[in-house]
């Protein structure tokens, strides 16, 4: 499953990855928003999103905004979640998001980059698994172990 989210900013590119995304074959949850509201605030479809992915073993996010900054950060709050900021630039940062981090969550900056460039990423960064060396495995324990120390929820 991927659950998919944005603000206002997000919302063209959203909607045109989610029709990209169930083309594909993909199990697709859209969590808003339904319609384009220039005064939307991010939260309120980000962290449900985040929340949904974290309740959803093996699930994926795609939370995109206008430069996916605090679309990062709202996700990142949520238990469970690691999510990878993309706005330009090199693919390696997509495919290490994964292969090192096992970003379970992708954030896309709308204004700067463009819808096939957004399909572009999102297909590598679905086609990227986690590489499960002992190196990284241990660099996300302790970032679990942390999480568990200090999350209150």
């Amino acid at each position: 499953m991927i659950y998919i989210a944005s603000d206002h900013a997000g919302f063209d590119l959203k909607t045109a990855l989610v029709r990209f995304l169930r083309d594909s074959g993909r199990e697709v949850r859209d969590m808003g928003p339904e319609t384009y509201d220039p005064e939307d605030d991010y939260p309120d479809y980000i962290l449900p999103a985040a929340e949904a992915v974290a309740a959803d073993p093996g699930s994926l996010g795609v939370v995109i905004g206008g430069s996916g900054q605090g679309e990062a950060l709202a996700a990142n709050k949520v238990r469970g979640v690691r999510a990878a900021l993309y706005y330009g630039g090199p693919r390696e940062i997509i495919s290490l998001s994964r292969t090192h981090n096992n970003a379970n969550v992708l954030s896309l900056g709308a204004r700067f980059i463009s819808e096939s460039e957004a399909v572009e990423v999102i297909g590598l960064w679905l086609e990227t698994s986690f590489s499960g060396d002992l190196r990284h495995e241990r660099r996300l324990l302790k970032l679990r172990e942390y999480e568990e120390r200090h999350s209150r929820g």
